[in-house]
């Protein structure tokens, strides 16, 4: 039995080291390699729809790494029957566009309207806590929502890609959300806890870096909740 243990730990351990490899090679693609590089740089600057195609991919990468890494915390493992990692890739990277799109909202809506009300716009602080307060009080609550019904319709279809593109049944999933998990712990201890404050950091930053900024912010949050989970579970 004890050798079967040890044979477990090792090869947890290698899985491990080959992840963190493969994740030190793909950013090191993007820092070291000079087209890669400026090609990043450049299409995260633009502010047409170029914006959203790397919106798309950041999200679609980064926060689904995120759930990855909140998988293999809970688990062990680095993916699951039914976890369908290609359905989360492509969940979120349109939750990446629709983010993308509402912080160039708030960014733009808010500062007009503190402006109105007389509110001094010098103390940038200030103004970036502002518009993460109203981001995450309107926005927010509604697409934690919508990502919870992709979730349990990912988990419902087995996380197949066939089943993913299948009619989703808003209405049924809605009825049987869990509610109070959602109000007490989400939204009440999320969004004023963790959302506002990072996010008060994501409009400090300059606008091209804002989007890779929340993205990585969905990595930090998976493993979060992982933790906060296997707690919750340990009691």
């Amino acid at each position: 039995m004890l050798a079967t243990y040890e044979e477990i730990y090792y090869q947890m351990k290698k899985e491990d080291l080959f992840f963190i490899c493969a994740l030190l090679l793909f950013t090191g693609c993007f820092i070291f390699i000079t087209p890669l590089k400026e090609w990043f740089i450049f299409f995260s600057s633009c502010t047409d729809y170029r914006s959203l195609i790397m919106a798309f991919l950041k999200f679609a990468v980064l926060a689904t790494l995120g759930e990855v890494i909140g998988l293999r915390i809970k688990s062990g493992k680095y993916s699951a029957y039914g976890f369908g990692l290609i359905p989360r890739m492509i969940v979120w990277g349109f939750l990446g566009i629709a983010i993308s799109v509402v912080m160039t909202v708030f960014a733009s809506g808010v500062p007009a309207m503190l402006d109105r009300l007389g509110v001094s716009l010098s103390n940038s602080f200030i103004v970036a806590f502002f518009i993460s307060c109203f981001m995450n009080l309107i926005f927010a609550p509604v697409f934690m929502t919508l990502h919870r019904v992709t979730d349990t319709h990912i988990a419902n279809t087995g996380g197949t890609l066939r089943g993913f593109f299948t009619p989703i049944p808003f209405g049924n999933i809605l009825a049987n959300l869990n509610w109070n998990s959602l109000y007490h712990f989400v939204f009440k201890k999320t969004i004023p806890f963790f959302w506002i404050p990072a996010h008060t950091i994501t409009f400090l930053l300059p606008p091209e870096w804002r989007v890779l900024f929340a993205a990585m912010l969905g990595v930090v949050l998976g493993i979060l909740l992982s933790i906060a989970d296997m707690k919750k579970k340990s009691k």
